[in-house]
């Protein structure tokens, strides 16, 4: 088994599968890259066994074959190189020989039969939506997600599929995120939780690119597939808890904000506020936002007041203003608005320009009780 690759170009392959591999592995086997040569075409794939991610690159040669090479001292080594053609040769030692320009490096190799097959999905249901439409989806949701090993539905994204609109939808229970597009559908309808870490994988894999990305999932398994890349994950087991039913329906106090400023705003008083809940007050009367912020503990405040657009009742309101700040950063509008009811009753955040045409975003976040 020999051929011959691009060491760049391997390297790049090698670091966006190094996304997948654990720092530390129960199986010794996870921390290797499989390598499956067929002629001119070299397969990669790793894997922690809930993800498993394959990819495709060019080389030369006229063999066939297939070994698990080590993933951290490869990588390592490729990052020392310049740009040139490397030359891997299977030995009689179980190590494979890899020729630079200017030196000889063996490394040991595991033999393919150990390494774990990724999942098979017979008779899957099929969607198709463009890679940038899909990177979007997940970067306007995946950072609401949770980390309560306790409530595992809640650390992924939830992926609603029908035949009127595709949504995404993510939660911690502090705050909420509902992405959706009208201009896009499913064939059949169809409802699964992504995980995050291949989430996090394919936001990276998909940043920029209008390949077409084919979803295919069924109860267990979900599988993306564009370009020479195939994603293969476990789904999230269980019910996703019903979000619609905490998004406040009447909320007749609206202030529409510049959400550049109001983001700054925020950022420069929460520094004033206490380490622990980080909480800020949001103070509508006329025209006028007023936010500040108070650590009893030391004594520090900060007072801003910003123009913006307010119709409905004079109110107090206490958020935390790490979430707030989540929220605004991941929105691109110049313009946001922010719906409130009551003191105690979720605010709705939704931008108000900068959008595509089809795209509607919810943003809920939940108040903090306000120590007067």
């Amino acid at each position: 088994m020999k051929f011959i690759v691009s060491s760049s170009a391997l390297l790049k392959e090698l670091q966006t599968l190094g996304g997948v591999i654990n720092a530390t592995n129960t199986l010794p086997i996870l921390d290797n890259v499989l390598f499956q040569l067929n002629e001119n075409k070299l397969s990669l794939t790793a894997s922690d066994l809930e993800t498993t991610l394959s990819t495709v690159i060019a080389v030369e040669s006229t063999d066939t074959g297939q070994v698990a090479l080590p993933a951290r001292l490869l990588t390592d080594m490729l990052k020392t190189f310049p740009e040139q053609p490397l030359t891997f040769i299977k030995t009689d030692q179980n190590t494979f020989e890899i020729s630079a320009n200017n030196g000889k490096y063996a490394l040991a190799y595991v033999e393919a039969e150990e390494f774990p097959k990724a999942p098979h999905l017979p008779d899957p249901s099929k969607t198709e939506l463009q890679g940038d439409v899909l990177a979007t989806a997940i970067n306007a949701t995946l950072f609401a997600s949770g980390n309560d090993d306790l409530r595992p539905v809640m650390s992924g994204v939830f992926f609603q599929f029908s035949t009127d609109a595709l949504t995404f939808v993510a939660t911690d229970a502090h705050k909420l995120v509902k992405y959706t597009r009208t201009d896009l559908t499913a064939a059949q309808s169809a409802e699964f939780i992504m995980p995050k870490k291949p989430l996090q994988v394919l936001k990276t894999l998909l940043a920029g690119t209008t390949d077409t990305v084919t979803i295919e999932y069924n109860e267990s398994n979900a599988q993306f597939n564009f370009g020479a890349t195939c994603l293969t994950c476990r789904l999230i087991d269980g019910k996703y808890p019903n979000y619609e039913a905490v998004i406040p329906k009447e909320n007749p106090n609206v202030m529409e904000i510049e959400r550049g400023t109001f983001l700054s705003s925020v950022r420069r008083v929460s520094i004033f506020s206490n380490k622990t809940t980080h909480q800020i007050r949001l103070k509508l009367a006329g025209t006028t936002l007023q936010i500040s912020a108070e650590d009893f503990d030391y004594s520090n405040k900060a007072e801003e007041h910003l123009d913006c657009e307010y119709k409905g009742d004079d109110m107090q309101i206490g958020f935390n203003s790490r979430f707030l700040v989540e929220m605004l950063n991941n929105l691109t509008a110049n313009q946001v608005r922010l719906e409130l009811s009551l003191p105690n009753r979720a605010g709705i955040i939704t931008p108000q320009d900068g959008g595509v045409e089809g795209e509607h975003i919810t943003m809920l976040v939940m108040p903090v009780m306000l120590n007067d």
